[in-house]
C-alpha cells in the first residue's frame, strides 16, 4: 500500500507571463500526476520565499531571486489519513514574474506546458486548486482552508475563502 506523505509547512509557485501560467504534472507524493506548480515542503530554519527559490531551482532547474515572486495566497489543507490520523499543511503561494533559463521536466515534475492564466487545464488539477487557483491567476490574493480524505483524492467540504488586500512575504 502507498505510504501517504505528511507535510506541515509547503510553498508552491506558479511561473507566469501576463496571460500564461506553466503547469507541469507531479510525479510522486502529494498530488501525484496532478497538473501543478513548483514546490515542497519548508525545511527547518528556512523561510517560505527562501524555500520556493530552492525548490523552484532544483524541480524547474531555472535560477530566480526572492524579488522575482509575489505571494498571492496562503491555503491550509486539513489531510484526513487512512489511518484516521489528521495533519494541517499550510502551504504559502507565490507567482514567479521573472526566471533564468527554461523551465526543464525534472523527477519531481513532468511536462510543464503553458496555459492562458484564464483558462487553466482545471480538470487535470488537484480537487482544492480548481477552486482558488482561478481567482489567484486573476489577480486576487487570498487565504483559504480546504479539507482532504485520505490521499487527497476526495474533497471534504466546500473551499473556504477569504480574500485579503496584501499578504506578507
Amino acid at each position: 500500500m502507498q505510504e501517504e506523505k505528511v507535510l506541515l509547512h509547503a510553498t508552491l509557485c506558479f511561473p507566469v507571463t501576463n496571460t500564461h501560467v506553466l503547469l507541469g504534472v507531479k510525479k510522486e507524493k502529494i498530488g501525484a500526476d496532478c497538473r501543478n506548480g513548483l514546490g515542497g515542503g519548508i525545511e527547518f530554519g528556512e523561510t517560505a520565499l527562501e524555500c520556493i527559490v530552492r525548490e523552484v531551482g532544483e524541480e524547474g532547474l531555472v535560477r530566480t531571486r526572492a524579488r522575482d515572486y509575489e505571494k498571492v495566497a496562503v491555503i491550509d489543507f486539513t489531510n484526513h489519513m487512512s489511518d484516521g490520523g489528521i495533519f494541517v499543511c499550510r502551504v504559502h503561494i507565490y507567482l514567479l514574474h521573472r526566471w533564468d533559463g527554461e523551465f526543464q521536466a525534472t523527477k519531481e515534475w513532468s511536462d510543464p506546458r503553458w496555459f492562458a492564466r484564464q483558462n487553466p487545464p482545471l480538470d487535470e488539477m488537484m480537487l482544492a486548486d480548481r477552486i482558488w487557483l482561478p481567482p489567484v491567476m486573476a489577480g486576487k490574493k487570498l487565504y483559504a482552508q480546504a479539507s482532504y480524505g485520505p490521499f487527497q483524492k476526495t474533497l471534504l467540504g466546500e473551499v473556504k475563502i477569504r480574500y485579503l488586500d496584501a499578504l506578507a512575504a
